[in-house]
Parts: C-alpha cells; sequence; structure tokens
C-alpha cells in the first residue's frame, strides 16, 4: 500500500509540473506561430495553434442543447464538466454530448468548495457525479474540475482523477454580455488556452459562438481538454 501511495504521489508531482511546463509551453508555441504567420508561416505552424474550449455548471435544459447546436454547426469539440444534481432529467443531453464526440468531465455534485469539507464529504461530491455520468454513458470519467479551482491534495490519495483548470477565465458568469465575455477572450487567447465559460447562461453560449468563430478565423483548431494535457 504505501508503494502504491509513494506512486500515485510521484504522478500527481509529475502531472503537476508538466501541466505548468505545458502552460508555458503553449505559450511561446503561440508567440512563435504569430511570428512565423506574419512572415507567412507554413501549415504546420498554424496547426500548432490549438485551444481549449470548456463549460461548465451543466447540462442545462435550454442553454446546453442551443450550445450543442452551435458546436455541431461548426463541427467544434468542447469539454462539458457536469454538476450531478443538473443530471437528472437531462440524460438525453449527456448522452447527445458522448455521442457528438465531447469530452464529459465531473463537477462535483452541488458545487461546494471541496478544500472546506471533511474529505469523506468531499470524496461524494465527487464519486457520486462520476457515477451519475457511468449510469448514461457507461463510462467513468477520468477528468474533474474541482469548484473554484480547489482541490484538496489528500483527496488525490482516494480519488483517481485527472484536475483539470484553466487559463483563461471568460468571467462571464459576471459579465453576462456576449460581445463583453467574448472580447474578453479573444483579447488574452494563445494557442494552448484552456477557455472557461458556462453552458447555464444564453449569453454564454452567444459569446461561445463569437469566440470559437473569431478563434477560427485566426487560424486555431478547437480541440478537447485532454488533447492539451496528453498531446
Amino acid at each position: 500500500m504505501e508503494k502504491w501511495k509513494t506512486g500515485l504521489l510521484i504522478f500527481c508531482v509529475g502531472l503537476l509540473a508538466f501541466l505548468e511546463g505545458n502552460a508555458f509551453s503553449g505559450r511561446e508555441r503561440s508567440r512563435q506561430v504569430q511570428s512565423s504567420t506574419e512572415a507567412g508561416g507554413t501549415d504546420a505552424d498554424r496547426e500548432a495553434l490549438k485551444v481549449a474550449i470548456t463549460f461548465d455548471d451543466g447540462p442545462h435544459s435550454v442553454c446546453t442543447p442551443l450550445l450543442l447546436d452551435g458546436l455541431k454547426e461548426r463541427g467544434v469539440p468542447a469539454s462539458f464538466f457536469l454538476l450531478g444534481q443538473c443530471i437528472e432529467g437531462r440524460e438525453g443531453i449527456v448522452k447527445r454530448m458522448q455521442e457528438e464526440g465531447h469530452l464529459i468531465g465531473n463537477h462535483t455534485y452541488s458545487h461546494k468548495d471541496l478544500t472546506a469539507l471533511r474529505r469523506e464529504e468531499a470524496e461524494r461530491e465527487v464519486l457520486r457525479t462520476s457515477n451519475a455520468i457511468y449510469e448514461v454513458t457507461g463510462v467513468y470519467t477520468a477528468f474533474v474540475r474541482p469548484p473554484y479551482g480547489r482541490w484538496p491534495e489528500e483527496l488525490e490519495f482516494h480519488v483517481t482523477m485527472v484536475p483539470v483548470l484553466w487559463t483563461l477565465d471568460s468571467r462571464d458568469w459576471e459579465i453576462k454580455d456576449a460581445s463583453a465575455v467574448a472580447e474578453e477572450v479573444l483579447s488574452q487567447a494563445e494557442s494552448g488556452s484552456v477557455i472557461l465559460l458556462h453552458d447555464c447562461y444564453k449569453s454564454s453560449v452567444e459569446a461561445a459562438f463569437q469566440i470559437i468563430d473569431g478563434l477560427t478565423e485566426r487560424g486555431y483548431e478547437f480541440v478537447t481538454v485532454d488533447e492539451l494535457i496528453f498531446p
């Protein structure tokens, strides 16, 4: 058991180092590609521009289907981090996410700050949602996005999942204006960005389409977040 814990700790430390290095290399790669593109760069340079667009707090009965429609029309994959309490009665939406090639992740059951809970309660918040996702999709998700970006280190020894944060917060939950949210993201996006939005506001859905269209025009490719973490 001690060897298992040591191995897991090494894995987690290595993963964090990889994510930090990947974020840095993404920024550097974006600058290099931008300079190359300005100089008439190659197709390979343009292919290096990759970002992940992610959505928290769904599925929403109205906004999420509208978002899925637009993503399908544009041929763009996204990553959805679901609240377990929102899945019941919306199983068809979750199944559609899976069928259309989107990544489905865990955002806990009721959006509680995991660092403020006892370990057993925090574990239940995560596992209850993983089980709900499994019941719909037949797959246990490997990815969890902790609310507020707070992940208790001790939970890593009890929940074998990869915590996924973000590099670019759209602040859509605060701004709630589609054009302003899109401008916030488009002004900061770079290769390797993990963009945070929420699929529970109509303004966020509209902003997402503006962001996707704007970055597509700049030559960016959208991928699911696991493709950035494990390229």
